[in-house]
């Protein structure tokens, strides 16, 4: 049992910053960069699609909350991660500590959830093209991405909720910031319940995501199998990049979760570095989703950014008629 003395501190303190010197200020810059390279894009993606009337598709409303998702994960990490750099103490107060889990945490899951969204979303325009605009309405994309953003808001909460009722028992976290399982580590009494609702968590926003944009790729792959030439070169460019990106992120969130969880203290002490784990996420998959937008053609000024649900579903009724029949020989449904 750790000494009374350091019972529930008002502040706790990150480790895992080293004086770096001048060189901090160098840092400082690249991440400033990172940072206002993020939020520019993210705007102008955003805008664009607000003020451009053909982009008010499905596909271009879940880019959007993807690029909102961003900018508030990125305002959940950025600025308080370049005051540490240049500053020589690194002290956060507990309740702005639980903000910042709160913050990152809902970014994370969020980013699953619309990512899987659009992965389904690929499916009905793929496998079921004649049916597309009757099944993606204006109030299925409302509850897609309602659901999308409560999930998260209602589950984290409850996980920080575990958190922040324990009594802790030191102030040092070995973190460049705030996560949830180095606070619970932290505590003086039994934490059962709370590792049982991380690992749920994990499990909801992580894995079954994955496996669900696995299952519809499956079924996409299937039914280009059976299609023509010029539909699987369609569905090939829309979608690879789609799921490359999910793949990524995936496994990039797991592994950052992973070595928080199991890492040793000797090689959180060994492993110091000026960068954290979460800015190398948050930047592959921004960098990554550049590449995926890309690939789409918008009749547009934006045609350098997205592709319009209209590329992927078949030229004519004809061809979009034979992928929704493979749909249903491959799956035995007629509802398909």
């Amino acid at each position: 049992m750790k000494s009374n003395n350091s019972l529930n501190p008002l502040y706790l303190q990150f480790t895992l910053f080293a004086d770096f010197g001048p060189l901090r200020y160098l840092f400082f810059s690249l991440c400033l960069l990172l940072y206002m390279t993020i939020v520019s894009a993210n705007v102008v993606i955003i805008l664009a699609v607000c003020l451009e009337k053909s982009l008010h598709q499905p596909m271009y409303i879940f880019i959007s909350c993807l690029s909102f998702n961003s900018l508030y994960g990125s305002a959940g990490f950025f600025p308080r991660f370049l005051m540490d750099i240049l500053s020589d103490t690194h002290l956060i107060s507990r309740p702005f500590c639980s903000i910042q889990i709160y913050v990152i945490y809902t970014y994370v899951s969020c980013e699953m959830t619309f990512l899987s969204i659009m992965a389904y979303d690929r499916l009905v325009a793929i496998c079921q093209p004649l049916h597309y605009h009757s099944k993606m309405t204006f109030k299925m994309v409302t509850l897609l991405v309602i659901f999308a953003v409560l999930y998260p808001v209602f589950a984290i909460g409850f996980m920080l909720y575990l958190t922040v009722r324990l009594p802790l028992c030191g102030n040092k976290l070995n973190r460049l910031f705030c996560s949830n399982l180095p606070v619970v580590q932290l505590s003086c009494v039994d934490t059962t319940l709370n590792n049982i609702v991380g690992q749920y968590l994990l499990v909801t926003t992580i894995f079954t995501p994955l496996f669900f944009v696995l299952y519809t790729y499956l079924r996409i792959l299937l039914v280009c199998r059976r299609s023509s030439s010029e539909f699987r070169g369609k569905a090939f460019q829309t979608c690879l990049p789609h799921i490359i990106t999910f793949i990524t992120y995936s496994l990039s969130v797991f592994c950052e979760l992973s070595l928080t969880r199991f890492e040793a203290d000797k090689q959180k002490r060994d492993r110091r570095s000026p960068f954290p784990v979460i800015a190398t996420v948050d930047a592959a998959c921004w960098v990554a989703r550049e590449a995926d937008w890309t690939r789409w053609r918008p009749p547009s000024w934006f045609s350098d950014l997205v592709q319009p649900v209209g590329d992927v579903v078949p030229p004519d009724a004809a061809e979009g008629d034979q992928a929704q029949k493979a749909c249903q020989k491959l799956w035995g449904r007629t509802d398909v």
